[in-house]
């Protein structure tokens, strides 16, 4: 299944996505609620819905303005360095053990979205990634276990302000600017791709400027192997969101000078098979202004 969770003139639902249409799976069943929470907690609810499909009303996606896919995500955990040619882009060395960082909720928001260049800084970066969003909980996870737990898989921007990332050697300020890590728009259930969301392309741009190319088949660490890592030391929760690091290309490290996100730029973040999360950049300035306008 391919989920889209997003708002209409009916509110703010979770629909069935085929092709270019969709379905309201909120309307079919109050149950669904208004994200995927209750088709992640409730075994079931989704497969009771197959039957449901055919014949039912459809609206275009573009239609549909998307929202996050989990309104309220438990824990966001992210994994840096994950990609070989990233890690020596950055100049780090090759760790033996997942480089992990959290993001706080005021950092994320929906595909479609403003993403906002702080006015501290005009040094923000983009970042393609796999996301996970966790299934079925639980604590030391077997690796053979482990693709069990996912519920499906989205697309991450893990937009990053590096002067922020460098003042301490923890990466958390960088990290965590508001409005800065877009989510979405599309959610595939694990039988939509390979095992592990593994050998799919992924690929960031701003128009037709490609400004990371890679595949998911080069992360160090899988998925698997994550999810058994991160629940060594917690409980993973349905709905948690795991970030699966990002490939070589980032802005920082373009030749001959750093390549910054610009108010005005939309940035794409593509992954094979799930979708496109696109973003117009713009100043904290001009963001708070339309807030405040509204």
């Amino acid at each position: 299944m391919k989920y889209l969770v997003g708002t209409t003139s009916e509110g703010t639902c979770v629909f069935a996505v085929k092709g270019d249409m969709a379905v309201n799976l909120t309307a079919l069943d109050s149950a669904v609620g208004a994200d995927l929470s209750a088709l992640i907690a409730t075994p079931g609810l989704a497969e009771s819905l197959e039957g449901k499909l055919d014949g039912a009303p459809s609206v275009p996606v573009s239609s549909i303005t998307p929202a996050l896919p989990v309104a309220k995500p438990g824990t966001i955990i992210c994994m840096g360095l994950n990609y070989t040619d990233h890690i020596k882009e950055g100049g780090y060395d090759i760790p033996e053990y997942p480089a992990l960082f959290m993001r706080g909720k005021n950092s994320i928001m929906a595909a479609g979205a403003p993403l906002v260049r702080p006015a501290c800084s005009e040094k923000l970066d983009y970042e393609a990634e796999l996301m996970i969003i966790v299934g079925t909980g639980g604590r030391h996870i077997k690796k053979a276990d482990a693709l069990d737990h996912v519920f499906g898989y989205t697309v991450f921007n893990d937009g990053s302000v590096r002067d922020y990332q460098r003042k301490t050697h923890q990466w958390t300020p960088g990290k965590n600017f508001d409005n800065t890590g877009a989510i979405g728009p599309f959610t595939v259930t694990p039988d939509e791709v390979p095992a592990g969301a593994a050998g799919l392309k992924i690929e960031s741009r701003v128009g037709d400027e490609i400004l990371q190319s890679s595949n998911t088949a080069n992360m160090i660490w899988d998925v698997a192997t994550v999810i058994e890592t991160v629940s060594e030391y917690t409980t993973l929760e349905p709905g948690d969101l795991i970030a699966m690091g990002t490939p070589p290309g980032v802005g920082h490290a373009k030749k001959p000078e750093p390549r910054w996100l610009k108010p005005g730029e939309v940035v794409d973040i593509e992954i094979e098979g799930i979708g496109i999360c696109s973003n117009p950049i713009v100043d904290e300035a001009d963001f708070n202004a339309s807030v405040a306008a509204q």
